[in-house]
């Protein structure tokens, strides 16, 4: 095989690909998450993927969204009471995901669906940040891992927090891309 081959540039090109569209997962240990009180596992193949936002200050280094992930889950666990942080993941406007409680583990996101969806949340306020284009990269990226760990079925629904309960969430700016990508419900 030659180094012009259509297979070797395929191949190259794949490659490349796969790098582009990575997801890199900032871990509990890394952002400093609290151990949870409780845990309860997922199923694989799930059928929903709800995305929310934080309603928070918004991040734009690992540094300011690790902090903002900890204040999160301080609130969930000593306010809400809850076992830990509620989302899945989260988002940060650094473009990083962050891990929540993670794959296959339930989160506390949707009453009713937590057992059968994965809660994505992009941090910060999102009636008036506008998710940028690295967050958007990031959140197609993690749903698709999700598809290829078999955490979501391939023909998921995308919903919005506010299609389960009233509620702004996930904010206007961030609703308004989401009803542009593929798997997206009304």
């Amino acid at each position: 095989m030659s180094y012009n081959s259509p297979f070797l540039l395929l191949t190259v090109g794949v490659l490349c690909l796969h790098t582009v569209v990575g997801v890199n997962i900032i871990s509990r240990a890394q952002w400093g998450a609290r151990a949870p009180t409780s845990t309860s596992y997922l199923s694989n193949g799930l059928s929903i993927a709800v995305i929310h936002h934080t309603a928070s200050a918004y991040c734009s280094t690992q540094a300011d969204c690790s902090q903002q992930v900890r204040i999160i889950q301080k609130y969930h666990m000593d306010s809400s009471g809850w076992d830990d942080i509620g989302y899945n993941f989260l988002i940060g406007g650094d473009g990083q995901v962050y891990e929540g409680r993670g794959w296959n583990i339930v989160g506390a996101h949707v009453t009713k669906r937590n057992s059968k969806s994965i809660g994505i949340s992009f941090i910060g306020n999102y009636n008036n940040n506008r998710p940028t284009a690295a967050q958007i990269t990031a959140a197609k990226a993690l749903l698709a891992t999700a598809v290829s760990k078999g955490q979501l079925k391939s023909d998921y629904a995308l919903y919005g927090h506010r299609h389960f309960k009233a509620t702004e969430c996930p904010g206007n700016n961030l609703y308004n891309e989401i009803k542009t990508w593929p798997r997206f419900k009304v």
